[in-house]
């Protein structure tokens, strides 16, 4: 396995048709977003994270400045987090995750963040539950914080 970060890389590209073959409505949009060069537009700054087995997708996720929850002084937000079916229960997902805290602590950062409807997923990864928001599907999101600098 191997973890390809891609900011603001060419590479993001090449990857596009295989995060669209993903059964999953969020990465339809995700490689939609690639596709029409809006990542940065619609999530700033940050980075596309996959976990690959040679030219599969193991798992991926995005560490940016915005998400779907509208707030300037949250961030970064980790998000996008996949697993495809056949590599779950190994803690792929949980790999990146800790990837994009690491990331995020050599960056300066002292809290990261995540907008899901999961409950119970990311306590196990450390993260706390602040409170639940309308996010920009009109969905109610659940954000947990990390703290990645002590």
């Amino acid at each position: 396995m191997t973890i390809h970060d891609l900011s603001n890389s060419n590479e993001q590209k090449q990857w596009m048709n295989r995060i669209r073959e993903c059964d999953w409505r969020a990465a339809k949009y995700l490689a939609a977003l690639l596709e029409q060069d809006r990542f940065h537009e619609m999530a700033g700054d940050g980075s596309l994270i996959i976990m690959a087995d040679d030219e599969k997708i193991v798992s991926f996720c995005t560490l940016t400045r915005k998400d779907c929850v509208d707030d300037d002084t949250l961030f970064p937000w980790i998000g996008f987090v996949f697993t495809s079916p056949e590599y779950r229960g190994n803690r792929y997902s949980g790999q990146l995750v800790e990837y994009c805290c690491n990331k995020a602590e050599e960056q300066g950062f002292e809290n990261v963040y995540i907008a899901t409807d999961h409950v119970g997923l990311y306590e196990k990864y450390g993260f706390t539950y602040i409170e639940s928001r309308i996010d920009a599907s009109n969905d109610i999101s659940r954000i947990y914080y990390r703290k990645v600098r002590v």
